[in-house]
């Protein structure tokens, strides 16, 4: 179902006069409002002036995490406080969080993007979406929320965690559309393996899931355990939240609302454009976003674009899957190494789980990979002969996927930790 098709089937070139005039205006809006971009343009020896087209996109500067985190909490607003109705910030790791507003015309466009996403989904009004996103500070929550109320579904606002009675309100409501990470949609499929309840039983047909990298191998085991079809929605706090982009049936990439949201993909050490097709970091520029637009916000996820119409109808711009992160990224002996990489992989294998632990080490100055990796439990009742037919299948796949010498342990199904938000799933014990 296409939700909005004036702005989803566009012509290439209404778009590109449309994200022209909107970027125009978000130039000069920045440029007089906000210190930080209007110090940064002139340093770079421009002003509004000499953004006339979607071409110039690339006479901007850029916006990093780090500049959020520089101009904590209220630096980079474009509008007074007293128009912003709601403040989310990003859970950081290191240092301060970072903090992103909406006015409330920032809340509708939020809504609607939301709505085309899970429309792209196949999402109706008919739908009862449970959504175990983590609300409060975190955009996911209230951003699938306020989206599949704009459509019109029954929302059951769980939030993240208490697993058991995720599956008591899926069965006894009903519910038609899971939305949370992926690794917490493997983990709910194991708990129902476990509690003995048959996904075949359940009214469950779709699943809306993102916030982590995750493999097409992942969402084939994640589709046989919970009996649905897995759609991938793309977002982050800074840009907007959820609803960036989401794939729709054909499964060929996620559709990007570029009517807001200008996507580049660059080489993530030179910053220079790549060709139509090439993998390298995704940059957002918002279009439409009033209390804090950001310019050429450096996403460090890995991605490319493909600017084919679809067969779905829709004519926005395609971002494949992420591939991962460009700062997630694991120098081992020399060789760049992504988990999902090793995911992939992993999940070819037939006695593998989803459920799997990187852990890098330096021994007498050469670094390891040693892959913890979950398999039935039944193979380890069988003899230890097949054990290690397992691993050296397991060794042998991701070695030649990664040029790389690597150590596979074995353990027995839900042994490594879980998580019932994003996964962790990289252990670097390096002192690098």
């Amino acid at each position: 179902m296409i939700w909005n098709e004036p702005m989803e089937c566009m012509s290439r070139e209404q778009m590109r006069d449309l994200q022209g005039r909107r970027l125009k205006e978000v130039v000069s809006r920045v440029y007089h409002n906000v210190p930080f971009y209007r110090k940064k343009m002139q340093e770079l020896g421009i002003g509004p002036q000499d953004i006339n087209s979607i071409d110039d996109l690339v006479k901007l500067p850029f916006t990093t995490k780090q500049d959020l985190r520089d101009n904590y909490p209220f630096g980079l607003f474009a509008t007074p406080k007293s128009e912003v109705v709601r403040v989310h910030a990003s859970s950081g790791t290191t240092g301060k969080p970072t903090v992103v507003a909406y006015t409330r015309k920032d809340i509708d466009t939020f809504s609607e993007v939301v709505a085309r996403a899970l429309s792209c989904s196949g999402v109706t009004r008919e739908d009862t979406i449970q959504i175990a996103f983590g609300y409060g500070l975190f955009t996911g929550g209230l951003g699938i929320h306020y989206g599949a109320e704009k459509i019109g579904a029954a929302v059951v606002p769980i939030s993240g965690g208490n697993t058991e009675k995720q599956l008591s309100l899926l069965q006894d409501f009903g519910t038609t559309v899971l939305a949370c990470t992926p690794s917490y949609a493997a983990y709910l499929a194991d708990a129902m393996e476990t509690a003995g309840i048959d996904p075949k039983k359940l009214a469950l047909k779709i699943g809306i899931f993102g916030a982590e990298p995750w493999s097409q191998e992942m969402r084939a085991k994640i589709e046989e355990g919970l009996d649905i079809k897995a759609f991938d929605i793309y977002g982050l706090s800074e840009v907007m939240g959820p609803g960036v982009a989401n794939s729709c049936e054909f499964q060929s990439g996620l559709h990007i609302a570029e009517d807001h949201f200008v996507p580049e993909i660059l080489d993530p050490l030179t910053l220079q454009p790549l060709p139509e097709g090439s993998t390298g970091e995704l940059v957002f520029t918002t279009l439409t976003k009033e209390a804090m637009p950001l310019l050429r916000y450096r996403t460090r996820d890995l991605s490319s674009l493909d600017y084919s119409t679809c067969g779905c109808g829709r004519t926005n711009v395609r971002m494949s899957k992420i591939f991962g992160r460009s700062d997630d990224m694991l120098i081992i002996r020399g060789v760049n190494v992504f988990p999902s990489q090793v995911e992939s992989a992993l999940l070819e294998v037939t006695e593998a789980k989803p459920h799997y632990v990187l852990v890098v080490d330096r021994r007498d100055n050469l670094d390891t990979l040693e892959i913890q990796v979950e398999i039935d439990d039944k193979y380890f009742s069988d003899e230890m002969v097949q054990l290690n037919s397992i691993r050296q299948k397991i060794k042998h796949k991701i070695e030649s996927i990664l040029g790389i010498s690597v150590i596979i342990s074995l353990v027995e199904h839900r042994t490594l930790a879980r998580s019932e938000g994003k996964a962790k799933r990289v252990i670097d014990n390096r002192k690098i």
